[in-house]
């Protein structure tokens, strides 16, 4: 028997509480994952072009996801879950890391972090329109004020200014809500990393060559710096992170899991600090305190 999201299913079947406990620390864990993904990005672009990264980094999480899927001789998806799965592999496997990584070029990981703060609220409006789901009150009260406070910090933080890459940014933000929100409908009927997986492989046929003339254009040089950064943002934000990602959602729902993320950018303006030597302002733990109210409040909000 699956168990369905009280968050997103209209049954109101109810989800017992070990499992939504479980769920929350799923979804924690693929935060914790995401949060690094800024700041090894900017390893990564110590060593690679922007479009090789990209590619490179996709076509490696494909292999280690089709190496799974084969091991484990998971069926082909069903004709159904196809359109969504090219909603995921448009969303988070090619789009989002894409324009993040343009976006880098130019922009500090502290700025580029108002994203993933903007994220969750985006990520809980595009559930509610597809899948019709009506979150209380209090929780679009909690999620708005939490990204309040994240886009605060992270506008202070970069002086408000306007540039390309925050066109990319914001770009990034609605591709990657709309693969969040399909992932997160397609983990109620399949494996949560066999989701991520399928969309993984299904971009596979056009990243090897991506990778092959995007390799053949922009110079490499690799360090130890640009080799970690690729290996992570390919096994660790691109597979691992999203498998425990999209389990999570499945289990406490889209909008609850997505405001987990509003403690993300503080995350990784904390790997800015350790990883990328980026200074923070006293502003940090007072936003720490604010946000994390914000998610206690949703996660206690009834849908």
């Amino acid at each position: 028997m699956r168990v369905q999201s009280s968050a997103t299913a209209p049954t109101g079947i109810a989800v017992p509480a070990p499992a939504k406990s479980f769920g929350t620390l799923q979804a924690a864990l693929g935060v914790a994952a995401f949060s690094l993904t800024f700041p090894a990005t900017a390893w990564g672009l110590e060593g690679f072009g922007p479009w090789s990264l990209v590619a490179v980094r996709s076509v490696l999480a494909a292999l280690i996801a089709a190496g799974c899927l084969s091991a484990l001789r998971v069926p082909i998806p069903s004709r159904r879950d196809r359109p969504g799965l090219a909603v995921v592999a448009v969303g988070v496997v090619v789009g989002f890391p894409l324009l993040t990584t343009l976006a880098l070029q130019t922009s500090t990981t502290a700025h580029a972090a108002v994203v993933v703060g903007l994220l969750p609220l985006t990520t809980a409006l595009l559930s509610a329109l597809r899948m019709g789901t009506r979150p209380s009150r209090t929780f679009w009260t909690a999620a708005l004020a939490g990204a309040a406070a994240v886009v605060a910090f992270t506008v202070q933080q970069s002086g408000g200014a306007l540039t390309t890459a925050d066109l990319y940014l914001f770009a990034a933000l609605l591709v990657c809500a709309a693969g969040y929100t399909e992932g997160g409908r397609l983990a109620r009927v399949m494996p949560g990393w066999q989701v991520i997986a399928w969309a993984l492989v299904l971009c596979l046929p056009i990243g090897v060559p991506a990778a092959a003339l995007a390799l053949s254009y922009e110079p490499v040089h690799l360090t130890a710096h640009s080799v970690a950064g690729l290996l992570w943002v390919a096994a660790g934000s691109q597979f691992l992170g999203l498998v425990v990602w999209y389990r999570g959602m499945a289990a406490i729902g889209i909008p609850k899991a997505s405001q987990l993320q509003l403690a993300q950018p503080l995350l990784t303006l904390v790997w800015s600090v350790l990883l990328l030597g980026e200074h923070l302002t006293v502003a940090a733990p007072l936003t720490a305190a604010a946000v994390l109210v914000c998610i206690a409040v949703t996660q206690r909000a009834r849908g």
